[in-house]
């Protein structure tokens, strides 16, 4: 195992396929910015992707000094960042659910992110967390699973990508990655779901939500969710569970990104606005209300100036 680890950590692939057929090919005619992140991601042609580290002994507590996460009350980089994903396998795939604000402290830089990368037809990660650390290594996944699939001729399983980002973000614990993504598709076992932080930590399951939010989304979650939900009643809790939390997360909001994985691969079902759920419901939606998520439930003979009429009744038979 360690010979085969060295044999990639020493020499890239590019080598190694050249040098097969008797070719000399000469870095120097190359530009670091040809391998390096200025190339994007050009730099899986030499293997495992390398940066470059600031020159402190700890890069992570140098982080944590300079940050919201340290309580200097003199810290002037606020990156504070909180979202709301949420994921769950039932009997028709896997229902992926995320909110699509992004921001740093109590500034809202975005209503718009898309916290959903679609990796290939069949898989689908999510971003919480730094939205660079997300979107860089989801990515550069999905290279490694087409590659994955050229070089084997089939669909690279649910278990291996997540276990793949796994060990890419383990190497660099320690250094201050900021990721909690969920790995969600169907493979020949069926529907899988594995979550995976920044720690290397990985972990399968049928039910998961990230972020800031998600204690409000699994409130939800754990009094809706079963196996045998139909296709509707699945979407209708995923809607529902951001929902919960964008009400009542101050870093969870705007908009609802709502995808189903099926067996014939991921599908988009919709993006709704978390206000219009409020006062109006999703709309013309089967399995769905025909009202507002909150408003309606809030004012209809609900304060205590204008009671439902049955409290007054049983009040004034009590008395």
């Amino acid at each position: 195992m360690n010979n085969f680890v060295q044999r990639f950590l020493t020499s890239s692939t590019t080598d190694e396929f050249y040098s097969g057929r008797g070719i000399v090919v000469d870095d120097d005619e190359f530009s670091d910015a040809t391998w390096g992140s200025q190339a994007g991601f050009g730099n899986i042609a030499k293997g495992v992707p390398a940066f470059a580290f600031p020159a402190v002994q700890d890069p992570a507590a140098f982080l944590r000094l300079h940050t919201d996460d340290h309580d200097d009350p003199n810290c002037k980089i606020k990156i504070q960042h909180g979202t709301t994903t949420l994921a769950f396998k039932f009997k028709g795939g896997v229902i992926v659910a995320v909110d699509s604000r992004s921001s740093a402290g109590s500034y809202i830089g975005s209503g718009t992110v898309k916290k959903v990368i679609e990796i290939n037809p069949y898989l689908l990660g999510t971003m919480a967390g730094g939205a660079a650390d997300c979107q860089y290594w989801e990515m550069y996944l999905g290279m490694h699973c087409r590659l994955h699939e050229l070089r084997n001729r089939e669909r690279i399983s649910v278990a291996a990508a997540s276990k793949y980002l796994s060990n890419l973000v383990y190497s660099y614990k320690g250094t201050g990655l900021s990721m909690g993504t969920m790995i969600c598709g169907w493979d020949k076992t069926g529907p899988a779901l594995y979550y995976v932080d920044a720690d290397g930590t990985r972990l399968k399951g049928d039910l998961f939500s990230v972020g800031s939010g998600s204690t409000f989304a699994y409130g939800v979650l754990d009094q809706g969710y079963k196996w045998g939900l139909t296709d509707e009643e699945a979407q209708e809790l995923g809607r529902r569970s951001i929902y919960a939390a964008g009400h009542r997360d101050a870093f969870t909001g705007n908009s609802c990104n709502l995808y189903h994985v099926k067996e014939e691969g991921w599908c988009f079902i919709g993006n709704y606005d978390l206000s219009q759920l409020h006062y109006e419901g999703p709309g013309n939606v089967a399995g769905s209300p025909g009202h507002g998520y909150g408003y309606d439930v809030r004012v209809e003979g609900s304060s205590s100036s204008n009671p439902p009429a049955e409290y007054t009744t049983t009040d004034a038979g009590a008395s």
